[in-house]
């Protein structure tokens, strides 16, 4: 059985989002008064008091700059939550964010979305990812919010 692993977004686009988002705005500090944020820099719900920056971040045009990908206008830009400061990361490899409905949205090496499924059980993402990865053409996924459409973190091909 293959285990499939969240990245959180690295520590180099964290430092870049913390001074300019990929919208180019400078964040602003907010506490998140009752806790439940999506953390996208460790990949688990903020606590009642912690401070956070909502940023905005563009996870395919990042990917692109890595691998040379020209995903065009798929390079969207949306609001992701990260600490305010540097934290350590995810504490463990298990998947987040599975509480709730999901997209997992397939993507090519180019960077163009190549489909996508709805994942509604938190025990049917393995079976999610082996679909999507079955497909020689897909180099990535990303998890979403149903709700907002939101990026929530990405699993890459091996």
């Amino acid at each position: 059985m293959t285990t499939y692993t969240a990245r959180p977004i690295g520590p180099v686009a964290l430092k870049e989002l913390r001074g300019t988002d990929d919208a180019g705005h400078r964040p602003v500090p907010g506490t998140d008064e009752e806790g439940g944020s999506p953390l996208r820099c460790c990949l688990r719900r903020g606590e009642p008091g912690e401070r956070l920056l909502l940023v905005s971040y563009a996870p395919l045009r990042r990917w692109a700059l890595e691998t040379g990908a020209e995903p065009g206008p798929y390079a969207e830009t949306g609001p992701v939550f990260i600490h305010a400061e540097e934290c350590a990361g995810p504490a463990t490899d298990a998947l987040p964010f599975t509480d709730a409905h999901r997209v997992v949205r397939r993507y090519s090496a180019r960077g163009h979305i190549l489909g996508g499924r709805l994942v509604e059980a938190p025990d049917a993402f393995g079976e999610a990812f082996a679909e999507a990865f079955r497909d020689p053409e897909v180099a990535l996924v990303h998890v979403r919010a149903v709700e907002y459409g939101c990026f929530l973190y990405e699993v890459r091909r091996g």
